[in-house]
């Protein structure tokens, strides 16, 4: 079988090594084979051989008989990548943890670095990633005021809410009727819902720490990002006055 060497790279960066991509290609051209079999077409050092094959069992690529002698499989390259991404997005959600949990309060205790009181964010992506940052990092309270135009972020806002810390309280204002939101009443997350019929931008505030903040009426025209004290205290402050004139969905 050949495959390009672009395609045998793709394999390595998800986390196969050289033997583990050998032996898979092996077992996709014959279709069964036995180790001693895939030891011989694959190039495999025998002594390595069931190394080999219980790590690509472990990570998803392959499959065996129940008797001896036992024979491997190969599994579709489409489900063998799909439990791959989600072994990794999986890990990543552990190493994302770890890091928020040992090092982020350090980062923020110390102040390693000097961070601006305001950003100006260019991009839906730059908007999303930022956002998560935020959703993520709040220990106590997130409030969010939602215009229309916002719908589209929320609709994945489920999404959003991964990694949110249990113990976080999060009020959920959003413009319009009630019925155009009654999705975002199902996601655990979101502690209570109010609506009103307009708004002009809307923001998200978290433990009255740093805000993001999205101005216009048919479409963000700004987009700011601030950790500003007075900025951030007026956010919440005018945040508060529209929640108490707002209605319960």
């Amino acid at each position: 079988m050949s495959i390009d060497e672009n395609t045998k790279e793709t394999l390595r960066a998800m986390g196969l090594n050289a033997y583990e991509v050998d032996a898979y290609l092996a077992l996709l051209e014959s279709g069964q084979l036995t180790a001693m079999e895939i030891s011989r077409e694959a190039k495999v050092p025998y002594s390595k051989i069931y190394e080999v094959l219980n790590s690509l069992k472990e990570k998803g690529w392959i499959k065996s008989s129940e008797t001896r002698p036992f024979k491997y499989y190969p599994k579709s390259p489409l489900e063998a990548t799909a439990f791959t991404k989600q072994r990794l997005e999986d890990k990543y959600l552990g190493w994302e943890q770890t890091v928020a949990e040992a090092l982020q309060p350090l980062y923020e205790k110390r102040e390693l670095v000097e961070r601006p009181d305001i950003l100006i964010l260019h991009g839906q992506q730059a908007i999303i990633v930022k956002l998560e940052e935020v959703i993520k990092k709040a220990n106590k309270e997130i409030m969010i005021a939602a215009p229309v135009f916002a719908k589209p972020i929320m609709a994945s806002a489920d999404q959003l809410f991964v990694g949110l810390k249990k113990n976080v309280t999060v009020k959920l204002m959003a413009a319009g009727k009630g019925e155009d939101w009654k999705t975002l009443k199902k996601i655990p997350a979101v502690n209570e819902l109010r609506v009103r019929d307009h708004m002009f931008g809307g923001g998200v505030i978290a433990d009255g720490k740093e805000a993001m903040l999205f101005l216009g009426e048919d479409k963000p025209n700004l987009v700011i990002w601030s950790n500003h004290v007075g900025l951030v205290g007026f956010a919440r402050e005018y945040f508060q006055f529209l929640w108490d004139s707002s209605a319960t969905a």
